[in-house]
């Protein structure tokens, strides 16, 4: 189970720009990276559905309320990312969003929702629309929800 805290333990992701990008955005507290080329990012932490272990990535997102919004676009591949197929086993991730660190619980959007979601999700990033072009899966959009405080 994933947590806030993971973001600083997790392995990085296997593409080395990727990884890059986490480290600066980490190491910086999260003043930069945040907007990279004009879009924003967040670092997500899941735990390896083999290993247990956690594994984190930059993902650009959007918002829906409080909620945030990740593409699981793996660039079209006909594939999921591992990132996506991780937390579909153990939903409770880790998540830093600029300065801001929380636990959240992920959730594969609802075809009502992904309906809504995607196209402001590709004004956002309009490589997600060639993406869904070039693969015959349904590319997933992820909602992430951070968790409260349980409160007394």
């Amino acid at each position: 189970m994933a947590v806030a805290d993971d973001l600083d333990r997790a392995t990085d992701s296997q593409w080395d720009w990727v990884a890059e990008h986490t480290r600066t955005y980490l190491a910086s507290g999260g003043t930069e990276g945040h907007e990279n080329n004009g879009v924003r990012t967040l670092v997500l932490a899941t735990t390896g559905r083999r290993t247990g272990l956690p594994r984190r990535t930059c993902l650009i997102y959007g918002s829906a309320g409080d909620e945030f919004v990740v593409v699981a676009s793996k660039g079209g591949a006909d594939e999921h990312p591992e990132w996506f197929t991780n937390l579909l086993a153990e939903p409770s991730v880790g998540v830093q969003v600029g300065t801001h660190r929380f636990t959240a619980r992920a959730r594969v959007a609802s075809p009502a929702e992904r309906e809504s979601l995607w196209p402001r999700m590709a004004q956002i990033f309009p490589l997600y629309d060639e993406y869904a072009q070039k693969t015959d899966r349904e590319i997933p959009v992820v909602l992430l929800t951070p968790q409260r405080a349980p409160r007394s």
